[in-house]
């Protein structure tokens, strides 16, 4: 018998279990019902005690928790029947009523039914994969908005749906390989029916190997996913981690990454990229980009690309992974809805990526400098205190701009997901005397400030921020510090991703004594929320640009605010600081750049693009018909032929480096390896040009430009 340490009393949070006309079989997992019911208990005690707004055990609770699991169990509804679902909806108003009662009922109940027909589709799978598709058949379409779909209401109606998904999933092959045909000598060409049965095959081996992979998966996957369920409900950032999961996330921590660089995200079916990793394979290859969704995955020298949609995380990314050195292909379906193949070489991400780097930009006459400094990350080092931090690198890359006489700083935040809040205080410290730059509110609503308490300044000339809807946490809290002191003027994204909230891990283990269940796996859950100094929350509201400017994200949901169930916004009392008052003319700087974004014919065709991406992603219903499907083809590729210009701009501007190891100045014309990156994405950016064009109208009263400041310690 396991015992909670202090033997306290526990709200339980419940899953539920079989009822009795689901009894076990030989090949469905029982599970340890015991520990099930314990990690029910313990989240439920700890989530009461630490997180920062415990979510009541409501109807309404019960209600969404169980409309999100049973959705997000078989988010494509290739499984469960109507009558399935009917039988689970006796417990949708219940799950408040399980959790108190530490029950496991619908789980359960949920977990063999699925085991049950994940058998059965898999029968219908071999009979439909055996007859061939009629791609030419008129009028068929596939409805792929699955969530707003009918479950099928017997065998039949769920045999027609596979056989939907499998014809749907067959095509793009099969259009790609019509269009190789036509630089094929006629010898060589095959016939539309050989191509047919290609391509089925390809499906059939893709889905016979996704087949096996999930029947790898064990009961207490899928009890973690059910955890994660109810976890969910109390804000997006709390979660479950499984041991396996957690081990991941160590090493996640710790910087050693192998495989593409990129953090992925399971949302119903699909596995989703949601961060990129500064200095890896993915980063460096500019071709895999937040938003994208990894429909499948294939080796270097295999034929057949696997399909990781309804795969378990885990299991896709063991896919994705490999040596270093080796190629991964992905098929992406892209934010505006396009699918495409990239190819990508495995590595370990390059740590000295990560870090902040700084060059000199220079106007188009050439005769003034100004500074601009990248910061991916606010890093430190959290085995050494004394090792790399992020608030001393820009400290550094600020004295070597000001040696080359910068009249003018931009420090670029754009996909910057945040980090390390003492970092924060340390860079904010960089540009303002001493004074408050962040307020953060415990779960017992009481307040700390964090401060400034050096009143030096290392900058002290004009400063612009550069952020987007990707900038998150600590980009935010500085943003939005050194926006209501009026320091720095803020361009960007029309406000940034809106993430005001602190999150900590709980090693569950450490709660229980004498246990004999194993590893028990830890949570992450929020408890904390931070406020700027004027009183305001960043939490969806994030920080809104002084200047704003059109993006690819501006029309997509991809903020906090897109959640389903994010904390809210709130004010508290604002803090005491005054305001740096150094700007002449800050407001007449800001209009006159809005201005000029409005006249400017790039940002209007970002603009457009971006609408149209937005468009593209709310088309569902696709044509399962050859012709019909190729026109579709065709329409969207001559709708982005409008957009060809933006790949082509380059802006007027020059840039130039100081390799310190080499002691050399490094113009456009010499450009080392690690820069070369960088330096290209610098010439062809319209924002970083037009954040130069603010700082050459922004003047000071102080200093008019001169770049003088005194030295911070």
């Amino acid at each position: 018998m396991n015992f909670i340490k202090n033997n306290v009393a526990i709200a339980i949070l419940v899953l539920f279990a079989a009822t009795a006309s689901c009894s076990f079989t030989n090949d469905i997992d029982p599970g340890d019902k015991d520990k099930e019911e314990l990690l029910i208990n313990l989240i439920s005690h700890v989530l009461e005690r630490n997180h920062y707004s415990p979510a009541q055990l409501t109807d309404d609770f019960s209600k969404k928790v169980f409309k999100n699991f049973i959705n997000d169990l078989d988010p494509a509804k290739r499984y469960f029947l109507q009558s399935d679902y009917d039988e689970f909806a006796t417990y949708e108003l219940l799950l408040d009523d399980e959790i108190r009662d530490s029950k496991v009922d619908l789980f359960t109940l949920a977990y063999e039914r699925l085991e049950k027909r994940r058998g059965e589709s898999e029968k219908i799978f071999t009979s439909v994969i055996k007859e061939p598709f009629d791609f030419y058949k008129k009028g068929e379409m596939m409805n792929t908005d699955y969530e707003n779909i009918p479950y099928a209401k017997n065998t039949e109606e769920l045999k027609e749906h596979w056989r939907k998904l499998l014809k749907f999933s067959a095509l793009s092959n099969y259009y790609d390989k019509l269009e190789e045909q036509k630089d094929k000598p006629a010898a060589e060409k095959k016939s539309t029916t050989d191509i047919e049965k290609d391509v089925r095959d390809e499906v059939k081996r893709s889905m016979e190997e996704n087949f096996d992979l999930n029947k790898d998966i064990e009961r207490m996957d899928y009890f973690s996913f059910y955890l994660n369920s109810i976890l969910t409900y109390f804000d997006p950032h709390t979660s479950y981690l499984a041991p396996q999961t957690k081990d991941r996330f160590d090493t996640a921590m710790s910087g050693k990454l192998e495989g593409i660089g990129a953090r992925l995200q399971k949302k119903m079916d699909y596995i989703k990229v949601v961060e990129i990793i500064s200095g890896g394979p993915a980063w460096r290859s500019e071709e895999l980009e937040v938003g994208d969704i990894i429909m499948k995955v294939a080796q270097q020298n295999d034929t057949v690309a696997t399909s990781i949609v309804g795969m378990r995380i885990g299991d896709a990314v063991d896919l994705i992974k490999g040596p270093k050195g080796s190629n991964v292909i992905l098929t992406l379906k892209r934010v505006d809805g396009t699918i495409e193949d990239i190819t990508l070489t495995r590595d370990i991400v390059e740590i000295e990526e990560t870090f902040a780097k700084s060059v000199i930009v220079k106007d188009p006459a050439g005769s003034i400098n100004y500074g601009l400094i990248n910061l991916p990350k606010f890093y430190f080092d959290m085995e050494n205190r004394n090792g790399r931090a992020s608030g001393d690198d820009i400290k550094k890359e600020i004295e070597r701009l000001k040696a080359q006489g910068m009249e003018g700083l931009v420090l670029d935040l754009r996909n910057n997901g945040g980090g390390s809040l003492r970092e924060v205080i340390e860079m904010a410290g960089l540009f303002i005397e001493e004074g408050p730059v962040v307020q953060v509110a415990l779960k017992n609503h009481k307040t700390q400030t964090y401060s400034d308490t050096d009143s030096s300044i290392i900058w002290d000339g004009p400063l612009v921020i550069m952020v987007n809807e990707l900038s998150a946490s600590a980009s935010e809290i500085l943003a939005a510090a050194l926006q209501d002191y009026e320091r720095a003027v803020i361009i960007g994204s029309k406000q940034t991703f809106g993430k005001g909230t602190v999150q900590n891990f709980e090693d569950l283990n450490r709660w229980v004594r004498n246990g004999d269940l194993g590893d028990l796996g830890a949570i992450k859950l929020t408890t904390q929320k931070f406020y700027r100094i004027n009183g305001k929350s960043t939490q969806l509201e994030g920080v809104k640009s002084d200047i704003v400017t059109p993006d690819r994200y501006t029309y997509i949901e991809i903020g906090e605010r897109d959640e389903e169930f994010p904390l809210p916004y709130d004010e508290i009392p604002a803090a005491s600081y005054s305001k740096y008052n150094k700007y002449i003319d800050y407001n007449t700087t800001i209009a006159k750049s809005q201005a000029r974004i409005a006249s400017n014919e790039t940002f209007s065709l970002i603009d457009l693009n971006a609408k149209w991406m937005s468009e593209q992603r709310e088309e569902n219903v696709i044509p399962l018909n050859y012709e019909d499907y190729k026109e579709r083809l065709e329409r969207l590729e001559k709708e982005t032929e409008q957009f060809k210009k933006l790949e082509e701009y380059k802006n007027d501007l020059s840039f130039e480096y100081v390799d310190y190891e080499k002691k050399l100045i490094v113009t456009d014309t010499l450009l080392g390896q690690k820069r070369e990156r960088w330096h290209k994405n610098l010439s062809q950016d319209v924002y970083l040009a037009e954040a130069i064009n603010v700082l050459k109208d922004l003047k000071m009263s102080n200093i008019q430009n001169s770049g003088v400041s005194t030295i911070k310690n």
